[in-house]
């Protein structure tokens, strides 16, 4: 039997994509249809979310097309909605790309509170009509307080079933330690993302390895660890803004899939925001990034006993965990906490 006649005859994964015609996406549908999230042998069939206005909609037929004319074998068809029912109706994934955009003069209580209708309906909604052994992955900003506000909303979904995406910061840090060491980004290990998605997100230096030898001995420059490569990865984000007016959507996209294949491999250790249950000082109801190990495929346990030991750590995580506490002040009228 020939593979593409054994990869038809598993059950397609579906797969539901909020903000599908939005650029992140756009660099992110293609990668999903050729195997690269769920593998090379695993049918999907996408299940495309877009807010119901006529300009976003014709966009999402246009991208179907392409979708279409790429031929791709793992993809077995396609739902085109602007109803979150239709479009969350048995989805076994649900990649929460879609978020409302920070604008001029905006206060991110304002942001929060705005985003937070949206992830409240879809919460709700996914709940309601995915499937059994549905999972949820936030990547919409402020996505750690976005995932939260969706989780409130559950009654049959557990909150492991909900994380959002710390891969980008991960990938950001292995990136410049491996630039500042001289290596290839593969000789860098075990750099893990704590806290918020955000500028206060804290990269670990301290547990990575380059070569299999602690950061700190490789790279004697001790305050361009704690300085300009904490600020350079937690702002990777504007300088990107700044210099191609535009913010990442490739990256993000590839760090979702990576986020997602990380999930579905048993073994995978790796940079993801859950649930924290007090893990590392964390307020015990926020979403923190934190070190995982994918136990099977779509589940997971946080690592808990890194040993947390310097001050300057200390007050890096209580930074990033102040930040989260507000934002769960914004939003809790609205979640009922």
């Amino acid at each position: 039997m020939d593979q593409l006649s054994k990869n038809f005859m598993k059950n397609p994964i579906r797969v539901a994509v909020t903000g599908a015609a939005g650029q992140i996406s756009y660099s992110l549908l293609f990668r999903i249809a050729s195997g690269a999230m769920f593998g090379p042998e695993q049918p999907v069939i996408l299940q495309l979310i877009e807010v119901p206005v006529e300009k976003a909609m014709k966009a999402l037929e246009g991208v179907a097309m392409e979708l279409d004319d790429c031929a791709f074998p793992l993809l077995k068809s396609m739902v085109l909605t602007s109803d979150p029912k239709a479009g969350f109706k048995d989805a076994n994934w649900s990649l929460l790309v879609g978020a409302k955009p920070r604008g001029p003069g905006m206060e991110r209580a304002d942001l929060l509170k705005d985003n937070g209708k949206i992830f409240i309906e879809q919460g709700r909604i996914i709940d309601e009509v995915a499937a059994a052994d549905a999972r949820v992955a936030v990547v919409g900003n402020p996505a750690n307080t976005n995932c939260m506000i969706a989780a409130s909303q559950a009654k049959r979904l557990t909150p492991d079933r909900f994380t959002a995406m710390v891969r980008l910061d991960q990938n950001r840090a292995q990136t410049q330690l491996a630039k500042k060491a001289g290596v290839d980004v593969t000789a860098v290990k075990n750099i893990f993302i704590y806290g918020n998605h955000s500028p206060t997100m804290f990269p670990h230096f301290g547990h990575a390895t380059i070569n299999g030898q602690p950061v700190p001995e490789v790279i004697a420059d001790h305050e361009w660890l704690k300085g300009p490569f904490c600020e350079t990865v937690g702002k990777r984000g504007a300088a990107i803004i700044a210099a191609r007016g535009a913010s990442s959507a490739a990256s993000a996209a590839n760090a979702l899939v990576d986020h997602v294949r990380d999930l579905m491999t048993p073994g995978a250790v790796h940079s993801v925001a859950v649930k924290s249950n007090g893990a590392y000082g964390f307020d015990p109801n926020v979403w923190a990034g934190m070190p995982v190990r994918t136990t099977t495929p779509g589940s997971y346990e946080a690592i808990t006993n890194n040993e947390i030991c310097c001050d300057f750590v200390k007050e890096k995580l209580a930074i990033t965990n102040k930040e989260l506490v507000d934002e769960r002040a914004f939003v809790a009228s609205m979640i009922g906490a």
